[in-house]
């Protein structure tokens, strides 16, 4: 397999990057984790009691709201 336009040097796209959106790095979150942590409880509570179940539903419920209001807010 030939290359069409001969070899390239390394200075031929020289400036021609263009930056990467975004430019600051957005603040880590507790979210994933948590809603991770709701599933877990969820599915525990299924075997165990629904005390668990419950309180994982809730957990998974204010860490999504948390998530997307957070998604959201920094647009």
């Amino acid at each position: 397999m030939a290359l069409e336009n001969g070899p390239r040097s390394p200075g031929d796209d020289a400036g021609k990057w263009n930056a990467a959106l975004p430019e600051t790095i957005p603040p880590p979150t507790y979210a994933p984790a948590f809603l991770a942590l709701g599933v877990t409880l969820l599915l525990f509570g299924v075997v165990s009691s629904y005390i668990f179940s419950a309180a994982g539903f809730v957990l998974i419920v204010v860490s999504i709201s948390k998530w997307v209001g957070e998604l959201l807010h920094g647009e």
